[in-house]
């Protein structure tokens, strides 16, 4: 936490210290002249092919392996082993999910720092 502190800080200090030199209108010239920003349609449309493709590889995986056997197999055999061990799997898989999502807070609350 003071790593961020103290970067902020240096951030700040540097951008004081980062003289305004005058350009005479130039960089307001050359954005004028810069392309216009891609429409979000283009996005819109490949999160769509990217589903749909997603669905069908998953629809596909199901038929080829059997119908979902292999879940089947999976849940006969959490159910043959003694409770201690499902109750230790469910509490690695609970600190996995709470390490992941921990992790993405973090990742994402320095990124909106940063803004």
């Amino acid at each position: 936490m003071d790593e961020v502190i103290q970067e902020d800080s240096l951030d700040r200090q540097l951008r004081d210290a980062a003289p305004y030199i005058d350009d005479d209108g130039f960089t307001g010239r050359v954005l004028k002249q810069l392309p216009p920003a891609r429409l979000a349609g283009r996005r819109s449309v490949r999160a769509l092919i990217l589903l749909g493709i997603t669905i069908l590889a998953s629809g596909l995986s199901y038929v080829l392996s059997g119908g979902g056997r292999f879940i089947e197999h999976g849940l006969a055999w959490l159910a043959t082993l003694p409770l201690l061990w499902v109750f230790a799997l469910a509490l690695v898989c609970g600190i996995l999910a709470t390490a992941v999502g921990i992790a993405a807070a973090l990742t994402n609350n320095r990124r909106l720092q940063a803004l």
